[in-house]
């Protein structure tokens, strides 16, 4: 079998080895007679993969004891609601860093719930870059909302703002490809589509404190401490899909850790990068240079003709998922950590003749 090249944005590559692995144990998992979508939520087996899943991502993202670690569902964009339905309280304001359309749609959600102010924006370059900020002085909020990585425009936080507010980030496209010190953070949340495993739940790991500031108006299902307390099995969970985290993130274990994986990440992206930008103007990078995200890399080529040549040839040579969102146009290749640094080579490779054959 001869696998594709996946450069899709979400969701995205999963591991070969995680994939195989899981269809060993789809029929019959761990001699149950069942598939583990089978599994009740309350028996034992099942329990061992939840709390596998939980223990491995606590120990890979070093996660302090002070934190909860929840599996839910509905996604980011759930999430973008759930927030300010908790912790945006009359009289306070939330403060957003708009770096892209997912932090826009963070922002139109907690104005239906109370006041919202734009703390800094990269609008003005069409997300461009990472606006530099100084959030020490911001005092006086519910929270500071940022967005650490941009899909669709190829950016990237390198260092995270300093505030005294709770700070709340949304990093569904990468989480797990670098080192991050949790403790900065009141509350993470990530779809799980780009690093994690499959769609369809989303991970979220909230500081305790923070959850003593839940509305009590908050619906009993859309509260924090609901799921907190109950374990994320408050109602049935997404069973599988949690096998699937359970895998992927013993597979990240096993091959290095989280350090590993981001120089892995940081030299597939070294290759892209550098192909664009010796190419003379053939390809143009969408992000600022100290932006460039290492997850999804933009590019933009002359006109839309060659970029439909571009995007039709590397299909011919079972590489997908390349067209640019519409926001920006041209390119983008999305290199999780499942992408391997070969897929990388490949396509620069592709790159580099498409070049020669078209300029």
């Amino acid at each position: 079998m001869k696998r594709t090249t996946n450069f899709n944005a979400g969701p995205a590559a999963l591991p070969l080895e995680v994939l195989k692995k899981a269809q060993e144990e789809l029929v019959d998992f761990k001699q149950t007679g069942m598939s583990v979508m089978e599994l009740s939520h309350r028996s034992g087996e099942y329990e061992e993969v939840h709390n596998k899943a939980k223990s491995l991502l606590v120990e890979l993202m070093d996660i302090p004891e002070n934190y909860e670690v929840l599996f839910l569902q509905g996604g980011a964009s759930l999430q973008f609601a759930m927030i300010p339905m908790n912790f945006l309280h009359e009289g306070e304001t939330a403060h957003f860093i708009q770096t892209g359309a997912w932090s826009e749609k963070a922002l139109s959600e907690a104005k239906g719930f109370g006041e919202t102010s734009v703390f800094a924006s990269s609008e003005d370059d069409n997300y461009s870059y990472i606006p530099e900020v100084d959030a020490s002085a911001l005092t006086d909020g519910a929270y500071l909302h940022i967005t650490s990585n941009n899909t669709i425009f190829g950016t990237q936080w390198k260092t995270f703002p300093g505030t005294s507010l709770p700070l709340i980030a949304d990093m569904s496209s990468d989480i797990l490809s670098k080192k991050i010190d949790v403790s900065q953070f009141d509350l993470i949340y990530a779809g799980a589509q780009k690093n994690l495993g499959p769609s369809g739940i989303t991970i979220v790991i909230a500081r305790k404190r923070l959850l003593e500031k839940e509305k009590k108006s908050t619906p009993k299902i859309l509260k924090y401490s609901t799921h907190a307390k109950a374990g994320s099995l408050y109602h049935t969970p997404p069973t599988f899909a949690i096998y699937m985290l359970s895998l992927v993130l013993d597979h990240v274990k096993q091959a290095g850790g989280v350090e590993a994986a981001e120089k892995r990440n940081e030299q597939k992206a070294g290759i892209l990068y550098d192909t664009i930008d010796q190419s003379g103007g053939f390809y143009k990078g969408h992000a600022r240079t100290d932006s460039r995200s290492h997850m999804n890399v933009t590019f933009t080529l002359r006109d839309d003709a060659l970029t439909a040549s571009f995007v039709e040839k590397a299909k011919h040579e079972q590489m997908v998922g390349l067209a640019g969102h519409r926001s920006v146009g041209g390119c983008r290749a999305s290199i999780y950590n499942a992408v391997s640094i070969e897929d990388c080579q490949k396509l620069a490779d592709f790159m580099k003749k498409f070049q020669q054959e078209n300029e």
